[in-house]
């Protein structure tokens, strides 16, 4: 059926609108399948995790309920010690998100606005660490850390494989921060009032990608606190390490789901602080 026509203000025939109805019908359509999405994703997501839960609070009879395991672990005294292993592990991810993005971002702006015809090189060597397994990288690592353990260092020498390990993600993330700004006119402008390279970047090009360099340190991050393959073949206790040390010698088996519960829950709460806190500062203390 032929839509409706009106005559407009010039006198030619203006087709109508489309029935409000429909558009109204098409966006509940719409609406319904988000939410089916995302409450299947959800329940994929949230049930091996209530069922974690549910096994740490197993009591010794069949049945029962018991805040027993949870107690261990806060009252765990070690071997090995696992205050010390929260520190480093916080230590690593700060450091390895300094050195991150201290490598990354002058590097892109650099590269954006002086020589664009090498990014493709910069991208590759950035999006290598993705394709290389961990068990490869490790029998690469482990002659530079043999050499490393001669001066007695701790878990923070980490640091050097986790920035690797970091490198494809973080580079994802200010890729898209830097293209959702003009980088070549914010750097000229500010050049023109006689601003150096440092100011350029440090107060015109940060600032305006402030949100991309948060999605950054967050997947550094999450990354660090993660990860358990490369510090336990090469020998390093950090937190992932210790957790799995506490179950491995605890005969108790909800004690096992309620380390790895516990790991799961930490590095949930801090990369919400972080994030909240990325969030309020990118806003603004005047800003609602």
């Amino acid at each position: 059926m032929a839509a409706i026509t009106s005559l407009g203000e010039s006198g030619f025939a203006v087709p109508a609108e489309r029935p409000r109805g429909m558009q109204v019908r098409r966006r509940r359509r719409l609406n319904v399948f988000r939410y089916v999405v995302f409450t299947v994703f959800g329940l994929f997501f949230l049930l091996p995790l209530l069922a974690t839960a549910r096994f740490s609070l197993e009591g010794s009879r069949l049945g029962t309920w018991s805040l027993a395991a949870w107690k261990q672990i806060g009252t765990y005294k070690g071997p090995p010690p696992l205050l010390p292993a929260i520190e480093i592990q916080l230590e690593l991810a700060v450091i390895t998100c300094v050195i991150v993005l201290a490598l990354l971002v002058p590097t892109m702006v650099w590269v954006r606005l002086r020589v664009p015809w090498i990014s493709r090189v910069i991208e590759f060597l950035c999006l290598l660490p993705l394709t290389i397994p961990a068990i490869i990288l490790v029998v690469g690592y482990a002659p530079i850390y043999n050499r490393i353990r001669h001066y007695e260092l701790s878990a923070l020498m980490l640091f050097w494989a986790y920035v690797i390990l970091a490198l494809p993600y973080a580079y994802r993330a200010l890729s898209a921060g830097l293209n959702a700004i003009d980088v070549t006119t914010l750097s000229e402008a500010a050049r023109s009032l006689g601003a150096s390279w440092f100011t350029v970047i440090a107060r015109v090009i940060v600032p305006n990608m402030w949100q991309a360099i948060l999605n950054a340190m967050v997947l550094t991050t999450a990354l660090v606190l993660g990860e358990f393959t490369i510090a336990y073949l090469l020998l390093y206790n950090n937190l992932p390490v210790e957790l799995f040390s506490i179950s491995r010698n605890t005969p108790n088996a909800s004690v096992i789901f309620s380390t790895s519960l516990a790991s799961l829950m930490f590095a949930f709460v801090l990369l919400l602080i972080l994030s909240y806190a990325g969030r309020r500062r990118h806003r603004g203390p005047g800003m609602r």
